[in-house]
């Protein structure tokens, strides 16, 4: 393995023409010089330069390093620059995974705020559900995934992963407007016992029949869809009620469709999990920095 100090004193020695002229250019003494130019040649094993009058005769091994090392020294230049880019946070590529709802409300505040300070990390957006998303970062998929749980429900997360919690977001129940609760300013699970509901993605389906069974009903689940829209339109037609948290509140469009949250509160965690040593990534750091900044700015979740 070669020194790249040796790499660089031994092209400028080629430039120069001698050792004497080679340390006035690189600051260094001439035996300084020679004394890496024979650490070079060791790690070589073989003569680089031969004696010639005064002057230096590059040898057939010389000659061989001598149209490698300005590459070399090139490809180290670049990736000094590129590291340097990276670690001073103006540049750099994160992969975040969101489920569906924090890819919406979350993360497009973070990217935000992230471009208006450091326009040069890019970030790539997937989309997965809990449990896969989690997976998805310990499999080298991506580099923080956002993921939910319920207090009820025993989770397993994977022991390689870090949790970074975000929030806690409330539970709400969405009704058609023409609904006789719907005037209310907080609706009782057990009061919607008889109600046919719309169920969201295996995670929440599996808390909806918890919380159900808790207040002593099964629900009648009548559909099951993770797309926060499908959900509106069905409540807005009438096609059944649906538990749903209040992080959608804010993209809730539908005009004949209200939400209202539950009574006794009922919560979800929202966390970002990551791989310990990508932590110490620093673009990875700073993603992680903006999210806990704007979930810490959402009131009412």
């Amino acid at each position: 393995m070669f020194d790249s100090r040796h790499i660089k004193t031994f092209h400028q020695v080629v430039l120069s023409g001698s050792y004497s002229a080679a340390a006035r250019v690189l600051g260094y003494t001439q035996p300084a010089i020679t004394q890496q130019m024979k650490a070079l040649e060791r790690d070589v094993g073989t003569p680089l330069f031969v004696r010639v009058g005064r002057g230096l005769r590059l040898t057939e091994a010389g000659e061989a390093l001598a149209r490698h090392a300005a590459v070399i020294l090139s490809d180290l230049s670049a990736a000094e620059q590129q590291m340097g880019a990276l670690t001073r946070l103006r540049a750099g590529r994160v992969r975040v995974c969101g489920f569906p709802s924090a890819n919406v409300s979350l993360i497009p505040e973070a990217l935000a705020r992230l471009a208006a300070g450091h326009p040069g990390i890019r970030v790539e957006l997937l989309e997965s559900e809990p449990p896969e998303s989690l997976h998805r970062v310990v499999s080298g998929e991506c580099d923080i995934t956002l993921a939910f749980t319920y207090p009820g429900l025993h989770e397993q997360v994977p022991d390689a992963l870090v949790e970074i919690p975000l929030l806690e977001d409330q539970l709400t129940v969405l009704l058609p407007t023409r609904h006789p609760l719907a005037r209310r300013r907080a609706v009782k699970l057990a009061d919607l016992a008889g109600e046919r509901w719309i169920a969201g993605c295996l995670r929440c389906r599996a808390n909806l029949l918890h919380e159900c069974a808790e207040q002593g009903f099964a629900p009648d689940v009548a559909f099951s869809t993770d797309d926060n829209l499908v959900v509106q339109s069905m409540v807005a037609e009438g096609l059944g009620v649906a538990m749903t948290p209040a992080l959608i509140l804010g993209f809730l469009c539908h005009r004949k469709v209200t939400g209202r949250p539950l009574q006794p509160q009922s919560r979800r965690q929202i966390s970002a999990y990551v791989l310990r040593e990508h932590l110490r990534v620093p673009a990875t750091a700073l993603v992680l920095d903006e999210l806990k900044a704007v979930s810490a700015n959402k009131v009412g979740c």
